[in-house]
């Protein structure tokens, strides 16, 4: 999950959470706790993120290459 999806269900999260009624589909379905549970998941995907993020952008293993560019001889 990037921080862009973590980011997503944070304002997911707070939207229920804070903007809708919690009864408002009825005594069933608890919007505020959903909401928290978004804000949660949104919350540990960006720490997750930032945390394993260094380890993803090592890609080289530490190797040189050299290319020589030598125009063809006349």
């Amino acid at each position: 999950m990037g921080v862009g999806v973590s980011i997503f269900f944070l304002t997911l999260g707070a939207i229920l959470k804070f903007a809708i009624e919690p009864d408002v589909f009825g005594k069933s379905v608890h919007m505020d706790v959903i909401g928290l549970i978004f804000m949660i998941v949104g919350g540990v995907g960006v720490v997750l993120s930032i945390v394993l993020a260094p380890r993803r952008g090592r890609t080289s293993d530490g190797r040189l290459m050299h290319r020589e560019n030598n125009p063809p001889e006349i």
